[in-house]
């Protein structure tokens, strides 16, 4: 079965543990997000927020994360919207 949705939120801890992400060509052999800052490399309407140096030292903490999370959700709500995604 194939439903589309606008978006999906998956937190999954302290460090990214994808391995089921391997086969969909999302993720490299150990289960690690394929991306440039944050966004999928593979998928224009998936990204990531949380990991390690995303965009900066802290982007895995709490004093980085809000930083590079709102970053991923305008792009991705711009997306959405059909607007031109800001860099």
């Amino acid at each position: 079965m194939k439903e589309e949705v606008g978006a999906i939120v998956l937190a999954t801890g302290y460090r990214p543990d994808l391995p089921y992400l391997t086969g969909l060509g999302i993720a490299d052999g150990r289960g690690r997000p394929l991306h440039r800052d944050g966004f999928s490399v593979e998928h224009d309407r998936l990204a990531f927020a949380g990991l390690e140096c995303q965009l900066g030292l802290s982007s895995n903490s709490l004093r980085g994360i809000g930083r590079d999370a709102d970053r991923v959700a305008r792009r991705l709500a711009s997306g959405l919207r059909g607007e031109d995604a800001p860099g």
